[in-house]
């Protein structure tokens, strides 16, 4: 019954197929033949109907062959050939779904995956409660038995655990935590038990969000189409051409059937989708999830690359280098204060001098009035201070020019603050370039992508350095949320593809013709506003995303030009009269099953990066604000 509501037209050609032969063989040929002919003229009608509602939406298709030639074949007496259009237009557009829910098989696994359900333990007891896992709140314990899914992200409270995270990450090998480590949700427990205290809520943790960007991708399928609508009205006009000539010189109307016999369902319904989709799982697989098959599309043609800075050609986990003060503020004083300004800020940095204040053990107090302004810096009131954190230009704004430039080398950036309207000091952090960051803008540069352009909001001091680092020559330094979208939009070589990881990279990632979230560090917002999301800490997968999206429209053309070759060529033959209408309509068959599985081959590895551009391990999640 499934099969009978999914494939209404193939259920009922088979059935009709049935019953014309067997009244065919009992000698009420004349009775099979009308049926035939009738049933064909039907599917026709609703086949012409369909083609209709795409014209109204501007679609033009190669639907209008499969009709021409089910009336034709109908109207020479060639009702067998007829069924067996019928049975090509009707079964190659079920074969087509076919093939694209084995092309999304890697896509919807992970929406199988979402956990729904949590061990919480009850505060000051042994005792378990089962909980919905939207019903867990930050800060609660939560016990995760051997084997099972990971609810929340969380910070690990078991002395260690193994986890496998290849659902996230691609890593086949079972990864060992430690106390203290953070654990993302949609991983699994190895043999033994784990308990970790949530960090996240249910709707805002790691997995749910990925599954978020999953149905997204799996619903945006109207672009695949896009690649072939190009070739449809050429081989249209063509095959009629073909078919009309070979009846003017023949005489013979049946020939004009022959012919379109051998055009339908032309290859160009079923390669572009199912190449598309294809390239799609490929790239899930490899930790990369594409909003739309016409995201591969962009990614096969970029001309331009851009790079954020922190979190994604580094590593985006600075270290205090030095803390520089005023009087009368010492070190640990300071040091406290910026702490507890930025203990709740999302950056990366706060991130570090939080770690860097609760390792000399200062006690931080809780901030009022916080404020923190995007790529710029955090306001807050601690005690009775008012304390401004963030960049020179930000410091500039709340003490004006007294603030002076620290002196720092290369690969070291400076965080400024002001406490009550007074400069007081600077921390100096350094942030380490990624390792395969150089042989990522190397392999790109082997794709023949030449224009390669960091985009920061660091100074340009460590701008200048990181870019010598990974060997990029075009930079612009001290930017903001503005700045980035002004440089992607002015850019001459299109289409633009940007890497980002923060929330000031959003604007500029949705600007963009291409936008990639580094979505193991970045915040949400930027992995909504990007076309493509990276699930793993890795920026390597930026050169492999384009070369999946190369691979997979290069398939794509690949087959709709097999496809259309092998037609004009079987009808050319026809036009001269050697291919029966029948035996033409079953070599068409061949033909389509040729395409598709042509056309899958898109699903098939074909890693072409080098050791030294290798993933890396993935780190728990964080923003970044430069």
């Amino acid at each position: 019954m499934r099969t009978l509501r999914r494939y209404p037209i193939v259920v009922a050609t088979v059935l009709v197929g049935i019953v014309g032969a067997v009244l065919w063989l009992s000698g009420l040929d004349q009775i099979a033949r009308w049926g035939f002919a009738g049933f064909a003229i039907v599917v026709a009608v609703i086949e012409a109907w369909r083609m209709l509602a795409q014209l109204r939406r501007r679609q033009f298709g190669i639907d209008i062959l499969a009709i021409v030639a089910i009336v034709a074949t109908v109207a020479v007496g060639e009702v067998i050939a007829s069924m067996i259009i019928v049975l090509m237009v009707s079964g190659g557009k079920a074969l087509e779904d076919y093939a694209q829910g084995r092309a999304q098989r890697e896509l919807t696994a992970l929406l199988d995956r979402e956990p729904q359900s949590a061990h919480r333990l009850v505060p000051g007891s042994t005792t378990i409660e089962e909980v919905a896992a939207s019903e867990v709140r930050i800060g609660d314990s939560v016990l995760v038995r051997s084997g099972e899914i990971v609810p929340i992200d969380g910070t690990l409270r078991s002395p260690s655990a193994s986890f496998d995270e290849s659902s996230l990450t691609g890593e086949s090998l079972p990864v060992m935590r430690v106390a203290g480590e953070t654990v993302l949700s949609g991983s699994v427990t190895g043999n033994a038990s784990a308990t970790i205290v949530a960090s996240a809520l249910a709707r805002d943790s790691q997995f749910q969000s990925i599954v978020a960007l999953v149905k997204q991708a799996s619903a945006d399928k109207a672009p695949v189409v896009r690649l072939a609508d190009g070739y449809a009205i050429p081989f249209t006009l063509v095959s009629l051409a073909i078919a009309g000539i070979a009846w003017v010189l023949s005489g013979d109307p049946v020939r004009f059937a022959e012919v379109l016999v051998l055009a339908t369902p032309c290859p160009l319904v079923l390669a572009a989708p199912v190449a598309f989709m294809g390239g799609m799982s490929r790239a899930a697989r490899n930790g990369i999830i594409v909003k739309g098959g016409g995201v591969l599309e962009q990614l096969a043609h970029v001309r331009t690359v851009m790079f954020d800075k922190t979190g994604t050609l580094t590593r985006g986990t600075p270290t205090i280098v030095s803390i520089e003060t005023r009087p009368p503020w010492t070190e640990g004083e300071l040091l406290r204060l910026a702490a507890s300004a930025e203990q709740l800020s999302s950056h990366v940095l706060a991130a570090s001098i939080v770690g860097a204040a609760t390792a000399r053990g200062l006690a931080l107090v809780e901030a009022s009035d916080s404020e923190e302004v995007a790529a710029q810096g955090v306001r807050a009131t601690i005690d009775t201070h008012r304390v401004a954190i963030g960049t020179l230009r930000f410091a500039r704004d709340q003490a004006g020019d007294e603030v002076p430039e620290a002196a720092i080398s290369g690969g070291e950036l400076a965080i400024y603050l002001v406490v009550d309207d007074r400069f007081a000091g600077t921390i100096v952090a350094a942030d380490p370039v990624r390792d395969n960051a150089r042989s990522t803008v190397a392999g790109l540069r082997a794709l023949g992508i030449a224009d390669i352009v960091m985009l920061t909001g660091d100074a340009q001091a460590t701008a200048d350095h990181v870019a010598s680092v990974v060997g990029i020559t075009r930079l612009r330094a001290n930017c903001l949320p503005a700045d980035k979208v002004h440089a992607a939009r002015s850019v001459p070589g299109r289409p633009v593809l940007m890497v980002g990881d923060g929330v000031n990279d959003a604007p500029v990632l949705a600007s963009a013709d291409v936008g990639v979230a580094m979505g193991a560090r970045g915040a949400t917002s930027a992995s909504e506003s990007a076309s493509a999301v990276i699930l793993v800490d890795d920026v390597s997968r930026v050169l492999r995303a384009i070369e999946i999206g190369r691979e997979t429209v290069r398939v794509a053309l690949q087959s709709i030009w097999l496809g259309m070759a092998l037609s004009v060529g079987l009808m050319l033959i026809a036009s001269f009269g050697v291919i029966p209408a029948t035996l033409g309509a079953g070599i068409q068959e061949v033909v389509d099953l040729a395409t598709i599985l042509n056309a899958l081959r898109s699903l098939r590895p074909h890693e072409r990066l080098s050791a030294d551009v290798a993933g890396s391990p993935t780190v728990p999640r964080v923003s970044a604000r430069v």
